[in-house]
């Protein structure tokens, strides 16, 4: 793992490590000298495998993490699902008893339907910050990831750019033999 790798202090809270790396190949890529006559680069292929191999490695953990979200948020939601079950059952519960006394039978209706609408909007408070809080991670990881992606496409590009100029190259050493030149431009292939 490169020196960079390890010092990167991500704002998104992505590890380190998969950006750094991806921003180091990049880099290397980037800084790669040309080779003569060709528009290939010479790379150290154990820095650039070793990279991709801090990439591979670090990408699991991501998506674990991302998994470990979704199933957070399905245990929150189970939780205030049950919770308000709960308070509806109590709430329904106490207003039948209430419904039993002659007397605050009026009174009993009002308050359990007060204590049945405090139950669903706690429950609906509830699901709204348990999804917040996901939703959030889950932003979080999205960055993560199309940083990530950027990165591997300017390297794709960069790699397709300098073989399309290789191609082109080739195409014109062709064409000169077909009309007869030689290395030098003069046709026939001979001094002049």
């Amino acid at each position: 793992m490169s020196e960079h790798a390890e010092a990167s202090d991500d704002p998104t809270g992505a590890p380190p490590s998969v950006e750094a790396a991806l921003d180091d190949l990049d880099r290397i890529l980037g800084e790669a000298r040309a080779m003569p006559l060709s528009a290939s680069v010479m790379v150290n292929r154990a820095d650039v495998v070793g990279l991709l191999a801090d990439v591979r490695h670090n990408l699991p953990d991501e998506l674990a993490q991302a998994r470990w979200v979704v199933r957070e948020r399905d245990e929150i939601l189970e939780h205030a699902r049950i919770d308000a079950e709960q308070v509806l059952a109590e709430a329904r519960a106490e207003r039948e008893a209430l419904l039993a006394q002659e007397a605050v039978v009026r009174a009993a209706h009002e308050e359990a339907e007060r204590i049945v609408e405090a139950a669903h909007e706690t429950a609906r408070q509830m699901r709204l910050e348990a999804e917040d809080y996901v939703d959030a991670k889950l932003a979080n990881f999205e960055v993560v990831l199309h940083k990530t992606l950027k990165a591997v496409e300017r390297g794709r590009e960069r790699l397709r750019g300098r073989l399309e100029i290789d191609e082109l190259s080739d195409a014109e050493l062709a064409e000169d033999d077909t009309y007869g030149f030689d290395s030098g431009g003069v046709a026939g292939g001979g001094r002049v």
